[in-house]
């Protein structure tokens, strides 16, 4: 079988008769009801979109054989998941994360930084996290001007390190920390 890639996380049931919130993580949010099966994370479990309807930030749906409230219930925190082979190819400049996660981050001049652990959006954008061989992970925007090459084939990511990160301020004074101290 091919990668599985996390494309919905179920939700608290909501109403009495079985349904559930939904979160996609899809471009389009209906897209999950035409995969076909979904399955949890260790495969044990499979999942069939009966209806969907649009709710403010997520999807209330039922999913066939669960039709009380009990059972939706049950359901909630379960991650749904999809065999990589049925999801639509990309676009020139778009990516999965899952063909992103664990590609090795090399500089511009190909010295190794680390490996790709996640990438994240917290509503300003894609960020990209970097695991370095020893410290404090990296989080960097995921944008043509710092990541100008993704090779998937090859395996790895190029950074273009920014020569300042704004926020880090190291020279603070501890009397007004956030300003810089007399030097």
């Amino acid at each position: 079988m091919s990668q599985l890639v996390c494309v919905a996380r179920i939700g608290a049931a909501h109403g009495v008769r079985g349904a559930v919130k939904l979160w996609t993580f899809t471009e389009d949010p209906f897209a999950v009801r035409h995969y076909g099966p979904l399955v949890s994370k260790d495969g044990k479990r499979q999942f069939e979109v009966a209806q969907a309807r649009e709710a403010k930030d997520h999807l209330v749906a039922t999913f066939k054989g669960v039709t009380t409230r009990d059972e939706a219930e049950r359901l909630n925190g379960i991650e749904l998941y999809v065999a990589r082979d049925k999801l639509p190819a990309t676009d020139e400049d778009e990516y999965y994360h899952t063909d992103l996660i664990g590609l090795a981050a090399v500089t511009t001049a190909g010295d190794a930084i680390g490996r790709v652990l996640a990438i994240h959006n917290f509503g300003a954008g894609d960020i990209i996290e970097i695991a370095p061989p020893k410290g404090t992970t990296l989080l960097l925007p995921f944008s043509n001007a710092v990541v100008p090459e993704v090779d998937l084939a090859g395996g790895r990511v190029v950074i273009a390190l920014p020569e300042e990160i704004d926020g880090e301020d190291r020279d603070a004074s501890p009397d007004h920390p956030g300003e810089r101290g007399d030097p």
